[in-house]
């Protein structure tokens, strides 16, 4: 048994042994009509220990001491030998010896009826001990907005989950700004997003960088050249996230200082409909690769976008408070499956994206 599990049994049985001492399970004995009445005679020493008690409801529960000592691990001369102290140390006979069984006192039965908490607590402290180390109990709330939710974090959340089989886990998916509200107020532990909050609520973590790139349909005319560039684009059709966005705003911001005007021909929530959107022909798009690039289906072409336009994807957190073991644990778990991926750089249709974990 660990030291920590033993320094809990012991901080247990303490708490527990100035419950009966306050009490006067140890010192009590039951007049004709079975009132419980204190004998002020009885020895006021509280020196029994843990295996004590557990020889005690063992024999209360099998009355033959052949039977207890199997039931605990050890021999029988122990439990006659802790019976013996236990008994001297409550000045009381706890068993009455007949026809080779031991039949418990009202006193014995009394304390041992008291001690069903005791061990339920300490049951439970045993099987919390038997969890792996790393293992977590108790609830965390995980919110993301779609894209992320969808492409990235459930596998993750899977993996998290199961290697905590006592944890429950919430998973919401909210818009970028909801998020950050969200997790201002403490509704959730965490999230995950590449926006950037500016609120004095929510501290950030960052998991990746990226650079936004340029979604085109596999034969595009654009297709030839290595680097897009704003005025690539003019009067160009494109697929434009919604203004409300994290997105939206340094796209547009590139274009208003290139002087390049776009044709917009439709504007979408997510970066994976916009994706679709290109992949069908309907036009071009800006979009942060992270997490979506790896999963672009055929028929769509990457090629870096100049000048750059930076993402950060960042956890969240509530600045009111530390994150949760469990909630840095499933950050440092996440992120540690990045590095592994190897998101470095890759290539998809002879266009190389580049990311920095």
């Amino acid at each position: 048994m660990s030291d920590r599990v033993t320094a809990l049994l012991a901080d247990t049985l303490l708490c527990y042994k100035q419950i009966a001492k306050e009490k006067m399970y140890a010192f009590c004995s039951y007049d004709r009509q079975g009132a419980v009445t204190q004998d002020e005679t009885a020895p006021t020493r509280m020196g029994f220990t843990l295996r004590e008690l557990e020889v005690l409801r063992a024999l209360v529960q099998t009355g033959k001491t052949t039977t207890a000592a199997q039931r605990l691990g050890i021999s029988q001369s122990a439990i006659s030998r802790s019976l013996s102290q236990l008994e001297s140390a409550l000045g009381r006979t706890l068993f009455e010896r007949a026809g080779g069984r031991l039949l418990p006192t009202r006193e014995a039965l009394a304390i041992s009826h008291e001690l069903d908490p005791v061990f339920a607590a300490l049951g439970r402290i045993s099987d919390r001990t038997r969890i792996a180390p790393q293992s977590h109990s108790g609830c965390l709330r995980i919110v993301a907005p779609p894209t992320m939710a969808h492409r990235f974090l459930p596998s993750h959340v899977a993996r998290f989950t199961k290697a905590n089989p006592e944890l429950e886990v919430i998973f919401d998916v909210l818009s970028s700004d909801s998020l950050v509200t969200s997790i201002a107020e403490g509704r959730h532990d965490v999230g995950l997003t590449d926006t950037e909050p500016a609120h004095a609520g929510v501290r950030s973590n960052i998991l990746i960088e990226s650079e936004a790139i340029c979604a085109l349909p596999s034969r595009h005319r654009l297709c030839a050249r290595e680097t897009i560039r704003p005025q690539d684009l003019e009067d160009e059709p494109f697929i434009s996230l919604t203004r409300r966005h994290s997105g939206r705003i340094s796209i547009d911001r590139v274009f208003e200082r290139s002087g390049v005007r776009r044709k917009i021909v439709i504007e979408t929530a997510t970066a994976v409909s916009a994706a679709e959107f290109v992949r069908v022909g309907l036009g071009v798009s800006l979009l942060n690769p992270f997490p979506i690039a790896h999963q672009f289906a055929s028929g769509i072409v990457m090629r870096p976008f100049s000048p750059k336009i930076p993402y950060r994807t960042s956890f969240l957190f509530p600045s009111s408070r530390p994150p949760s073991p469990a909630a840095q644990d499933f950050m440092d778990t996440t992120r540690a499956s990045v590095v592994d991926l190897k998101f470095d750089s890759f290539e998809i249709e002879g266009a190389a994206t580049n990311f920095k974990s």
